[in-house]
């Protein structure tokens, strides 16, 4: 049994971003104050307008950039005083990314776009090929490892982008508009296979404008002018309620109306 500790895997608190237009210097608020946190095993979606700053909040999460203030904690490690040549390293052991456009390098096959991550870090072949088989079983690419990004659908494209972000076994994988530019049935093929991932344990943060998308979360927070303006626990809610929960918070963020819990 193992211990739990009661540390959130995930600690955003207080973080503000602001950017200064090259012309003019006007300042752009993108996030006032954001604080939440994920747990371990935690499948959280994110939702906001355009604009509302939930880009942003990804890219900060994904030390792609730094905030204004505030800071980000994953397992106790604070991103934002991180050194930026500590910054790669840490990203590759401890995030994976799935992108809307997959990503993918057109001129490696399937296989070893997936092997990227590994070899950056040094990995050999064989343990490679060692992780890379069950992975490849379990979202049903395996017969399709030589080929190459532009000889297959899009939804096998972004089952190779998710083999991916999961073949380092990281900590948290972090998904920007996941299902974007899938067609419904390969949309549904990935959130079943995010659902079986996170099942078994995988800590995900999906940002997502995609009702359907955000219905299988088991969290989805909403950012609005910079802050989490509401949150909704799915509990022990169907997928079919949970949407219509966020169909409807949705429509009351359109229309500026009061939030309610």
């Amino acid at each position: 049994m193992k211990e739990v500790i009661a540390m959130a895997m995930l600690e955003v608190a207080h973080l503000k971003k602001v950017y200064t237009t090259r012309f003019g210097g006007n300042q752009v608020e993108a996030l006032r104050d954001v604080s939440f946190t994920v747990e371990q095993g935690e499948y959280t979606a994110i939702m906001g307008e355009s604009g509302s700053g939930k880009t942003t909040l990804l890219n900060i999460l994904a030390a792609l950039d730094r905030p204004t203030s505030g800071e980000v904690r994953l397992n106790g490690i604070n991103l934002v005083s991180m050194k930026e040549k500590e910054i790669s390293a840490f990203r590759r052991k401890n995030l994976g990314f799935v992108f809307q456009d997959f990503n993918l390098l057109d001129t490696f096959s399937l296989r070893d776009n997936i092997f990227l991550p590994l070899v950056l870090s040094g990995e050999n072949y064989k343990t490679m090929e060692a992780k890379l088989i069950p992975l490849a079983k379990k979202l049903g690419i395996e017969q399709l490892l030589d080929k190459y990004p532009y000889e297959v659908s899009g939804g096998q494209k972004q089952r190779a982008a998710a083999a991916r972000a999961l073949i380092t076994n990281p900590a948290l994988i972090l998904a920007d508009e996941p299902t974007g530019a899938l067609d419904s049935k390969s949309t549904d093929e990935l959130l079943s296979l995010f659902n079986t991932v996170n099942e078994d344990g995988q800590t995900i943060v999906m940002v997502t404008h995609s009702t359907k998308a955000a219905s299988h979360a088991s969290r989805v927070l909403f950012i609005k002018d910079g802050v989490v303006y509401h949150q909704i626990y799915r509990g022990d809610m169907t997928t079919e309620k949970m949407y219509q929960k966020i169909s409807d918070t949705l429509t009351i963020l359109a229309t500026g109306g009061e939030k309610h819990e």
